[in-house]
């Protein structure tokens, strides 16, 4: 199965829904294998809620196995636009990868931005994650200057994309 097959669905949910809880948490044991800690940026459940942000879990085969979020981001100005959203929480479970799930869920989190607003998609991810850089390279994200809680570290990898 793969995110083209009818088994592949994803939902709005709150972060605090149990399904989106657990999948965080394996996203932060993730970060802790790649960079040795948990990513301590602050991030409030309000972020991720309606107008101003939103929250989803992909589904394949009604097992939870994808989760992405988006929040706006007014203060990140780039790619000449003010009107920003930003890319949290994408990860795919070891079980789904190399399946297009995480092509699938950042479509669909720039397409509900888009929808909000959002002129600009900006995102942070780091050196430890190849698969990442090399998926938001692909989707035609282009380097910017630093922002948010990491802009400092030299691991620190931050891009954006027109979502027009």
């Amino acid at each position: 199965m793969d995110a083209h097959d009818a088994g592949w669905r994803i939902e709005q949910c709150l972060i605090t829904d149990p399904d989106a809880a657990r999948l965080v948490e394996e996203v932060q044991l993730e970060y802790v294998a790649r960079y040795g800690s948990r990513d301590d940026t602050p991030l409030l459940p309000g972020y991720f809620e309606p107008p101003s942000g939103a929250f989803f879990v992909g589904y394949l085969a009604d097992v939870p196995i994808a989760t992405g979020a988006w929040r706006q981001r007014d203060d990140v100005d780039a790619l000449g636009s003010s009107r920003s959203a930003e890319v949290k929480r994408m990860y795919v479970a070891p079980a789904g990868r190399g399946r297009g799930l995480a092509r699938a869920v950042l479509a669909h989190l720039e397409a509900t931005a888009r929808a909000a607003g959002a002129e600009v998609m900006v995102l942070e991810t780091g050196t430890g994650q190849p698969e990442a850089l090399a998926l938001y390279a692909s989707s035609g994200y282009q380097p910017i200057p630093g922002f948010g809680y990491y802009r400092n570290s030299p691991l620190n990898r931050c891009l954006a994309r027109r979502l027009d």
